[in-house]
């Protein structure tokens, strides 16, 4: 099992420098639920949907120059045969490897046919 989700987000990591939503957005599920550390909660029920919020937010990142991302202390737990829930911490960094953010987040997988979607997402 933490095999299977360490290489998720080590693939999620890697995925992240193309800046294509498309890609990012292939790794979650619909319906999504993701909910900001200030409570503020985006709720998506079709993939299109799902697109359009990882465009933005890969919008402002660029914005701020980001160019990478890296994720540490990954932990997870099993919730029944299908489900995990999976914590990190990211760091969005620039081109010389300045930190423009951190954060600890927390999702919800499943298992599906084809591979670990995430189906909410909480940042804390």
């Amino acid at each position: 099992m933490f095999t299977d989700i360490k290489a998720f987000y080590d693939q999620f990591v890697e995925d992240f420098s193309l800046f294509d939503a498309k890609v990012i957005a292939s790794k979650y599920q619909a319906p999504y639920t993701a909910v900001s550390a200030e409570g503020d909660i985006w709720e998506s029920k079709e993939a299109d949907e799902i697109l359009t919020y990882f465009q933005i937010l890969l919008d402002k990142h660029a914005s701020e120059g980001v160019v990478a991302c890296k994720y540490e202390n990954l932990e997870c737990v099993a919730i029944g045969k299908s489900c995990f829930l999976a914590t990190v911490t990211w760091t969005m960094m620039k081109a010389g490897g300045e930190v423009t953010s951190n954060w600890r987040e927390s999702y919800n997988l499943v298992r599906t046919n084809d591979g670990l979607k995430i189906f909410t997402s909480i940042d804390h």
